[in-house]
């Protein structure tokens, strides 16, 4: 995506004023301030400028959920690969928001090297954990995936059930799967 790395969406010249927001956002990122690191981290993803990659992963260990929550998000947007390690690590997180930050980067960014990790979550207790990883999975369109998702299609959960349908629509199959 052309200029995507140094622009703001309005603000295709670049030019010193984003300058100036970048810088400002990356030290509020490091700030002692909660809510400063996760309006940070929400408007480095905005951004779109790759700078914020390394920042952004070492903020997927900060100590409050809000800050991992959205540096995951943020990372999905910047779509680096740079960033699946340290998300398929978010999987395993303590925190249901930032395992689900995790899965939804990592469908958005669509490496395969997180099919695996993403299936394993799919048996997560949470099922807004279970539906984003579905929902990553069926983005990502891996094969791989589709007896674990055929599998959730049973699941207790309604939500859960929809989302499995709805990413074995989403990755190229011989037979067909019956509807929830």
């Amino acid at each position: 995506m052309a200029g995507r790395d140094s622009s703001i969406p309005g603000d295709e010249t670049g030019g010193p004023g984003r300058e100036t927001r970048l810088h400002r956002y990356l030290a509020m990122l490091e700030s002692g301030d909660l809510n400063d690191r996760w309006r940070a981290a929400e408007a480095l993803g905005e951004m779109g400028d790759r700078r914020a990659v390394q920042p952004l992963i070492r903020a997927l260990d900060d100590e409050f959920v809000d800050v991992r929550w959205k540096a995951a998000k943020a990372l999905g947007l910047l779509n680096d690969r740079e960033s699946v390690l340290p998300l398929i690590r978010g999987l395993e997180d303590r925190s249901p928001w930032a395992r689900a930050g995790s899965a939804w980067a990592l469908g958005k960014i669509g490496d395969p090297r997180a099919v695996e990790p993403l299936i394993r979550v799919l048996g997560d207790e949470k099922p807004r954990v279970r539906i984003t990883a579905a929902r990553a999975l069926g983005r990502i369109g891996n094969p791989r995936a589709r007896e674990p998702l055929a599998r959730l299609l049973g699941d207790a959960d309604r939500d859960v059930r929809v989302a499995a349908r709805e990413a074995l629509d989403d990755i190229p199959t011989e037979r067909e799967i019956p509807s929830v």
